[in-house]
């Protein structure tokens, strides 16, 4: 009763200040009531919302640092012109040097001390497992996470984390199907990094090229503290395959293609996997020389002539020389980042009430919604059975000096069927 009576005091002195219907502000957090009644205000005011990205801004994948810059110009975009809903969107961001029990720490940090709404991106399949059991177990969204694991879409246990990049399992399929297709003899050498994102792929790859005529004739690993993987690439030569698939992280994947255009003898497709696929990768070694590698992908490519006028595009450059200025916006990372925030955006507006649940629960009702730089055809789809927001994507060649689109959008739940769990 006392309780009650302070809070009809607040309301009274004008301190209590209507949200939406069943939700009220008391403290400054959110006090939710009616239908909204016992779930989650933390981190959510009537002015703003915090959120907590945790990405390797050190270490040997901090290439992906792009990546939270791009997010970051697209908050800024969206705070300045009224945030979301009247909302002001605070980022928070953690560096965990690709390390997945400095990712646990820092969500521990970003949950318990900076008492953020949810977590928005962590970056990489090691560290995203890593911080999914402790966002369970605290109830906080890990939204959109920069990994495309199958586990992230597939595991209904966890409902609190949800992918948004293809999974790899789809990329895999895009280039078993562009194989079997194009170089139905083909025999393929793989490269890979020694993890859950190495193997995901690997696997999904396998299971794709059951009953074709492609296969693997030679697999090898390496870690991610590896100093480089040119020993690799020379034994992988000695197989004798004609297509290397390179399931490599940026800072490998450079030296993977610096070192096969080096080798005398040995001219396979190089098929490069979509998160390394940037200009930051491919410059330093030369364009010259990573002319006709192939990837998919399934974001718009800045600086391409054919998004010369489009509209999200020109948003997109605008705000990134405006709020990024030191980040080149060419870069995947970057786009991958800018577009991810969007969609988050997208899912704070669909939220029927303003608490973590309420995020929760609209992250995974998702009806085919469009975001600006994503390739036409491909949108952002989730439902019941379904945690894969995105899992089509588009075969691209380098030439030149930019990625050039060719065949049709794979839309690889309707060709294939659901994603497995890996094994």
């Amino acid at each position: 009763m006392k309780g009650a009576a302070r809070l009809l005091a607040r309301c009274l002195a004008g301190l209590l200040v209507l949200l939406a219907p069943g939700c009220r502000l008391a403290s400054g957090e959110v006090t939710l009531t009616g239908a909204c009644a016992g779930q989650s205000g933390t981190g959510i005011t009537a002015g703003s919302v915090k959120v907590g990205g945790i990405y390797p801004l050190s270490g040997p994948a901090s290439a992906y640092a792009a990546v939270a810059q791009g997010v970051r110009a697209h908050f800024d975009h969206v705070n300045a012109r009224g945030g979301v809903q009247g909302r002001r969107i605070e980022f928070l961001v953690r560096d965990d040097a690709y390390q997945p029990a400095r990712a646990v720490e820092e969500a521990r940090r970003l949950v318990l001390h900076d008492r953020a709404f949810a977590l928005f991106q962590t970056l990489g399949t090691p560290s995203t497992a890593a911080v999914r059991e402790y966002a369970d177990r605290w109830g906080v969204p890990q939204a959109f996470v920069a990994t495309g694991a199958t586990q992230w879409g597939s595991d209904t246990r966890h409902p609190w984390t949800i992918g948004f990049q293809p999974s790899y399992v789809a990329e895999a399929r895009v280039y078993a199907r562009y194989l079997a297709e194009a170089r139905p003899e083909a025999r393929v050498a793989v490269l890979y990094q020694n993890d859950d994102f190495g193997h995901d792929l690997l696997d999904g790859f396998r299971r794709a090229i059951a009953g074709t005529s492609v296969r693997i004739v030679a697999a090898l690993s390496y870690e991610v503290t590896d100093p480089s993987v040119q020993g690799q690439l020379a034994n992988l030569a000695a197989s004798g395959a004609d297509v290397l698939l390179d399931v490599s992280t940026p800072k490998f994947a450079a030296q993977a293609l610096a070192t096969d255009a080096a080798m005398t003898g040995w001219n396979p497709l190089h098929i490069l996997n979509g998160v390394a696929a940037s200009p930051a990768v491919l410059k330093p070694v030369g364009y010259e020389k990573v002319q006709g590698v192939v990837t998919a992908g399934f974001q718009k490519e800045p600086g391409a002539p054919e998004w010369a006028d489009d509209r999200g595009m020109r948003t997109y450059l605008a705000a990134m020389a405006r709020y990024a200025p030191e980040t080149d916006p060419a870069g995947q990372q970057a786009v991958f980042g800018w577009t991810a925030a969007q969609a988050f955006v997208k899912v704070l507006e669909r939220m029927r009430c303003p608490s973590r649940e309420g995020l929760r629960d609209a992250m995974r009702s998702l009806p085919d919604v469009e975001l600006d730089l994503l390739l036409p055809g491909i949108t952002l789809s989730t439902g019941p059975g379904d945690g894969f927001p995105i899992e089509s994507m588009q075969l691209t060649r380098f030439e030149g000096d930019r990625w050039v689109r060719f065949g049709k959008v794979i839309d690889t739940r309707a060709e294939f069927g659901p994603v497995p769990p890996r094994p």
